[in-house]
Order: structure tokens, then sequence, then C-alpha cells
């Protein structure tokens, strides 16, 4: 299978400690790939490293065929979305214009735009008239959809995900859940999801990386890893993360 993503002995130090040292990973084209492991183990660095917001101190992050460009950064990412914890919606901009941001930066027409926002609430479960009201006046739940769909504006090739549903009660979790998995039928894309909730990674993903102070324990198939932990560590840590 094509590899969209590839860390290729990559190392990153922030100061005297090592948070990777030569670590080998690739990810698949078209799959949904979850990190797990203990906070610590190294998941959102991941995450940093893919978009360029941080380079790796020795080795290669190889993306779309090519090395993280340091020239011409804006028009990379804007191949990738990205949707964080917290949602990081403005909060001076109504939820239409935090989700069409990007569009209206790219010069998209009013019209387009405006069928594209409603495109995505529709899919992500958000009634079309929210787009009016501020990121305050929007549930958690309804929040964390907002910054999905702001993430999945531009069509993009990758999308990145940091505990994007973290925070909200169990019943809006399940539910953004099922609306996300009939946007990634509606709207394939290749996403690799950083989550501390086990059921989460497995119910959404199909590939499993498992992460441990910098190191990757093992990376498969999801029935894989969770019927064929590859050594001792890797069955511990699904016990602490159950």
């Amino acid at each position: 299978m094509h590899e969209i993503i590839e860390f290729l002995g990559v190392s990153k130090r922030f100061g005297d400690t090592s948070v990777f040292e030569r670590l080998d990973l690739a990810i698949s084209t078209g799959r949904v790939t979850a990190l797990v492991g203990a906070s610590g183990s190294g998941k959102s660095t991941l995450l940093q490293l893919i978009n360029g917001v941080l380079v790796p101190d020795d080795g290669s992050v190889e993306v779309f065929g090519g090395p993280v460009p340091t020239a011409s950064l804006s028009a990379f990412r804007r191949r990738i979305g990205y949707a964080v914890q917290g949602t990081g919606l403005f909060p001076h901009l109504r939820t239409d214009a935090n989700i069409g941001l990007l569009g209206k930066l790219e010069g998209w027409s009013d019209a387009e735009l405006a069928d594209r926002i409603v495109e995505l609430m529709v899919l992500m479960g958000l009634e079309p008239d929210l787009g009016r009201r501020y990121p305050h006046e929007l549930s958690g739940g309804q929040q964390q959809r907002v910054g999905i769909c702001r993430a999945m504006l531009l069509h993009p090739e990758i999308l990145l995900l940091d505990e994007p549903f973290s925070g909200v009660d169990p019943l809006t979790r399940d539910e953004i859940h099922e609306r996300f998995g009939e946007l990634m039928l509606a709207e394939p894309v290749t996403v690799v999801l950083v989550t501390h909730d086990l059921q989460e990674a497995i119910r959404l993903a199909s590939e499993l990386v498992v992460l441990d102070a910098g190191r990757v324990l093992q990376a498969d198939a999801v029935r894989e890893v969770v019927e064929r932990p590859a050594n001792e560590a890797v069955a511990r840590l699904f016990e602490r993360l159950q």
C-alpha cells in the first residue's frame, strides 16, 4: 500500500529531553491511523512534525512523496487539515466565518464558500442556522464538529486530529464518532488521529500505532494489534488505557 507519510530515522529533542531517537514509521494513504500511548509518548509531536510546526533534529519526515518543505510551507499546509483539542475557534467570528476562514483567504467566491460550509455542517449533523452563532453560543459537542468542518474545508489530502473529541460527554462523543464516520465515507481522506481513548481508536481507525517513550512498540491493523500484541509492553499499555 502506498505510504503518504514516512518518518525515516527521525530524532527530535527539546533541550536535554529526547522525544524520538532514530524513529521509523510509515502511514498508508487512505486509512485512518490512530496513535495511542501514555502521555509523553510523542503522539502530538508526530503530528507537529508532519505539518512542519516542528522540524526533526536528525532524519527526514516525508509527506506526499518528499521531505516537508522549509519554503512554501503555507501551500504545503493547505493540503493538510488540522483539528485540535478545544477546537481553537476564534471567539470573535461567527461559526460560518470560523469554518470558512481558509476559503476566504484562498479567494473563494461567497457562493462557493457558503455552499461548502453548509455541505460540511450537514455532514457533521449541524443545523446550517448555527452558522450565525458565535462559538460561546454552541455546546461543546457542536464546537468540536465545527472544528472538524473547518479542518475539512479545503478538501485536504491528510487530516490531522489531536484529541479532537475529548472534553465531551460519552453520548455526545458517540454521536460525533458516527457523524465523523459518515464524513469519511462522503469525503475519504488519510487521517492521523491522536487519542488517549483506546475504544475511540478501535472504533474509528483501521490502523494502530502504539507508542511508548518515543518508541514504536507496534504498528499494524487494529485487529492484529488487539488480538496479537507484539510484546508484553503493548499488552500492559492496552490494560492501562482501557
